[in-house]
C-alpha cells in the first residue's frame, strides 16, 4: 500500500513539474525563440474594406431610390398635357 501510495505521489510531481513548465513557455518567461502574433479574425465591422463597398452600395441604392422618385414624381412623364391622363404614343 505504501509503494502505490509513493508512486501516485511521485506520477503527481512529475505532472505538476511538466505542467508548471510549459506554463512559463507560455508566458515567454523560458522560451528563447520570440513569438509570433496570432493572426486574430476580424469580424465584418472591422475590416475597412468591407465598410467601403457597404457604403458604395448604400450610397447606390440610395441614388437609384431617388432616380426612381423622381421619375414617379415627375408631371411631365405622366401628365404631359395636363388633361390629368396620360398620353398614349402615336
Amino acid at each position: 500500500m505504501l509503494a502505490v501510495a509513493l508512486f501516485a505521489v511521485m506520477v503527481y510531481g512529475i505532472f505538476w513539474l511538466l505542467e508548471r513548465r510549459r506554463g512559463r513557455n507560455k508566458a515567454g518567461r523560458t522560451n528563447s525563440r520570440p513569438r509570433t502574433p496570432q493572426k486574430r479574425t476580424l469580424g465584418p465591422d472591422d475590416d475597412e474594406e468591407f465598410l467601403r463597398q457597404l457604403e458604395q452600395r448604400r450610397r447606390r441604392a440610395a441614388r437609384e431610390e431617388a432616380a426612381r422618385d423622381t421619375k414617379k414624381d415627375d408631371p411631365e412623364e405622366s401628365d404631359p398635357d395636363g388633361t390629368g391622363h396620360r398620353s398614349s404614343p402615336e
